[in-house]
């Protein structure tokens, strides 16, 4: 059988594994396994066995049930409500005013969460009652919340870029540091269009609390202290060196307890629920992981990812051309997979192309995790749309139109750090000097 044939019938084989509804870590399997019935004699037991134990056996993954964990605890703490009461003062100075707050709590929460899913539901539970209460445009309510919720995927902790890290071979604490600044960047795309958004449509911003005293500003923002001294101190020990990504999800997670007990919610339930929380969706991602290595290997065995870096390299496309074409394939894939499903599904093919282009695989891995972001706010399969539907009541495709100008930010943002790739490389090389 030709590579091309043999291409087309796994890859048809796992549409259809795929549309049937079976596991994506399953059908990633099947297709490994049918791959190797195909193409080699080698004992399938014993790469399966052997390709799974070393896609698990890694200190780097520790931190994933970790980071986790600490987005879970925290998750279940009234840390929405204190970032909403003080964030608010300092905030109606802005156009847009008091929508900030989802911008900005987003980007807090992001900073000691791994996930998007919990970063949206965290700040939405408190946000999107006050914003409505206040008269805000609800539209601009949910696309900001569904928007800022992806940053929980690129400013670390990040569970994408755990994952993104392990497949790729690459230094977490890279990826970690490679994400900050781009961070940062989206969160001043976002900000700016609210307030071009509010300077437009000056009828639909609510007039500005009363202006409080400076002191009491402080004041109310005292409750934030906590949650961000703890961003200081995982930050500072990633920046410097003074702990791996692992250890810093250790401390992470003894830091969000103590912000449980700080807040008077850290009981036994809601301990139990954030550990069984955890363990499940710890699981999830593991599967997934095991499914792919194995789908790896047995690709390995078959020569097409090899083939089809040649193939490309064939076409002698400019790095740039490449940076469209896998631009416009992670937008495709984004609609019909997850984020996590996404980086293993596509690794053993795009990574080898990557490397031959002459890109920085930690760059990269920003790169993807943002595609990751768009994932979660395009129809059908947008978690984070899925999520905010549950809170608003509105339905999916009303939630998706109003997050549709920042998933365009998000495309603004892959171009800019594409043509500056520096804006990612700037802290991980100031870390680790060559």
């Amino acid at each position: 059988m030709t590579l091309p044939v043999l291409a087309i019938v796994l890859l048809g084989f796992l549409v259809i594994i795929l549309a049937s509804g079976v596991w994506i870590s399953v059908g990633l399997g099947l297709v490994g396994l049918l791959a190797m019935i195909l193409v080699t004699d080698v004992p399938i037991g014993q790469v399966l066995a052997t390709t799974v134990w070393s896609a698990s056996n890694s200190w780097t993954l520790a931190a994933l049930p970790l980071f986790i964990w600490m987005g879970e605890i925290l998750f279940r703490t009234r840390l929405s409500e204190q970032m909403f009461k003080g964030l608010s003062p300092w905030l109606q100075w802005l156009p847009g005013r008091l929508i900030h707050t989802n911008i900005i709590g987003c980007g807090i929460f992001a900073a000691v969460s791994g996930s998007s899913a919990a970063t949206v539901a965290t700040i939405g539970k408190i946000s999107l009652p006050e914003l409505k209460k206040r008269g805000y445009d609800e539209k601009l309510s949910l696309g900001t919340l569904a928007g800022s919720g992806t940053l929980g995927l690129l400013i670390p902790p990040s569970i994408p870029m755990v994952v993104y890290a392990v497949t790729a071979n690459v230094s977490v604490l890279q990826v970690f540091l490679g994400g900050f600044l781009p961070g940062l960047l989206v969160m001043a795309l976002y900000m700016g269009y609210v307030i071009i958004w509010s300077l437009l449509n000056p009828d639909k911003t609510p007039p500005r609390d009363p202006v409080l005293p400076f002191m009491e500003k402080v004041r109310q923002s005292a409750k934030l202290m906590p949650c961000l001294i703890l961003i200081a101190l995982v930050f500072l020990s990633l920046v410097l060196g003074f702990a791996t990504a692992t250890e810093c999800a250790a401390w992470g997670v003894t830091g969000a307890l103590f912000l449980a007990w700080w807040s008077g919610t850290l009981t036994r339930a809601t301990l139990f629920e954030s550990i069984m929380s955890a363990t499940r969706l710890t699981c999830m991602i593991m599967l997934i992981l095991a499914g792919a290595a194995f789908c790896t290997a047995a690709m390995a065995y078959t020569g097409i990812p090899a083939a089809l870096a040649d193939w490309v390299k064939g076409k002698d496309l400019s790095p740039h051309m490449l940076v469209l074409a896998l631009t416009c394939m992670y937008i495709i894939l984004g609609c019909l997979i997850d984020g996590i499903s996404m980086i293993v599904l596509t690794a053993v093919i795009v990574l080898p192309m990557v490397k031959e282009a002459g890109f920085d695989l930690v760059w990269f891995g920003v790169y993807l995790v943002i595609h990751v972001e768009m994932a979660q706010i395009t129809p059908p399969v947008g978690f984070n749309l899925f999520v905010l539907q549950n809170m608003s009541g509105k339905d999916t495709m009303t939630i998706a139109k109003a997050a549709f100008p920042f998933f365009l930010l998000l495309n603004v943002a892959v171009l800019i750090i594409t043509t500056f790739p520096q804006i990612v490389l700037y802290l991980p090389k100031l870390a680790f000097p060559d």
